[in-house]
């Protein structure tokens, strides 16, 4: 397990590879998280009638507007979700340092979501506030990944050098 972790050696190329690997078992929490989040809408249907029902309140015929983009937004988190299973196949089998580069900038912007979102909330009275639980949680699994993500380049970079060595 230790592999795992941004300092640990890398000496052979199986230790590399573990921590190349490291990327795409990220990438897989990542999936993880999103279909607990799928499933949790999709439990959670008073949620949206509360948004439409709000929507319309405020402005008649917004509702339907805002139905569709949570119906929109429900399958690009579908779409997402999918995409990720392919990075994570693509980066267990053969890992690439761009995979784990793109990862890593889209967790950082996430993080930054997150951090901000209790206080895009409180500018925006009326919004849905999200469960400080849930950001600080939010948040750690992020690092988590970020983490792995940096061990991936790392365990990348090393199998990369190893390889190259052993060719010469």
């Amino acid at each position: 397990m230790t592999h795992l972790l941004p300092n640990a050696p890398v000496a052979t190329e199986a230790q590399a590879e573990k921590a190349a690997r490291a990327s795409a078992i990220s990438i897989i929490i990542g999936v993880i998280v999103g279909i607990i989040g799928a499933v949790w809408m999709a439990t959670q249907p008073q949620i949206a009638a509360e948004a439409i029902a709000a929507a319309e309140a405020q402005t008649p015929g917004a509702g339907a507007i805002v139905e569709a983009t949570m119906q929109g937004t429900i399958w690009l988190g579908y779409a997402m979700i999918v995409a990720q299973v392919v990075f994570a196949f693509i980066q267990w089998r053969s890992p690439k340092k761009w995979i784990a580069i793109l990862f890593l900038a889209l967790l950082a912007l996430g993080l930054i979501s997150v951090v901000a979102s209790p206080f895009a909330a409180a500018m925006s009275p009326g919004s849905p506030v999200t469960p400080m639980w849930q950001v600080a949680l939010s948040g750690v699994i992020m690092v988590i990944q970020i983490i792995l993500h940096v061990t991936g380049l790392k365990g990348i970079s090393a199998l990369d050098r190893l390889q190259m060595d052993a060719a010469r």
